[in-house]
């Protein structure tokens, strides 16, 4: 998985930042408050985006954030059931993480259908699903295990790949994290598929 990308920004629009990385040209998808982020830098030199990797059948897509808490925020986002990867990314065009933690955590349904496209019933279980997950105070996720870490990335990989979704492993594996954060992606997984 690739953790984050860091080089020379190419092509950059409201939605689209292209970086070049080792004469390679990375197609990424952001969001407009990052476009906004990334745009004020100017020529600043090599930029990195925190990112986030879709891989379908039909499709390899890489989405990219100026920080990890706005890419945590993304993947708790995609984890509810109805939102996918483009709904997320239109929420966090909209709100900063500060605002949406806030919204989330203090149960603020009508800030969340103001979003183009977020109806009452996704508003409502993006609010159930993520609200224990976000601190009260809505300034920092709550994660109970170091979500960022290569050993948890690479045991969620694992699972998604054995046909499990990306919200049950990685709810499995921060149970298994918040108390054994030492172990290895290897033992993570063998212990992920006793609880699963």
């Amino acid at each position: 998985m690739i953790e984050y990308l860091k080089g020379e920004i190419t092509g950059l629009s409201p939605a689209i930042c292209v970086l070049e990385c080792g004469g390679i040209g990375y197609f990424v998808n952001i969001t407009l408050l990052d476009y906004d982020v990334l745009n004020s830098r100017g020529d600043e030199g090599k930029q990195t985006l925190y990112i986030h990797e879709s891989i379908r059948e039909d499709a390899h897509d890489l989405y990219g954030f100026c920080t990890k808490e706005a890419r945590e925020l993304f993947r708790l986002l995609i984890g509810v059931s109805g939102v996918g990867p483009n709904t997320a990314r239109l929420i966090l065009s909209s709100l900063t993480v500060e605002q949406l933690e806030t919204t989330i955590s203090t149960g603020n349904e009508s800030m969340l259908k103001s979003v183009k496209g977020i109806g009452g019933k996704t508003a409502q279980r993006i609010i159930v699903d993520l609200k224990d997950k976000i601190k009260k105070t809505g300034t920092a996720l709550n994660l109970s295990a170091p979500v960022s870490g290569a050993a948890f990335d690479d045991a969620v990989s694992a699972l998604v790949m054995l046909g499990f979704s990306s919200q049950q492993s990685q709810k499995a594996l921060k149970k298994i994290f918040s108390t054994e954060p030492t172990l290895s992606a290897e033992q993570a997984i063998k212990l992920a598929l006793k609880m699963l």
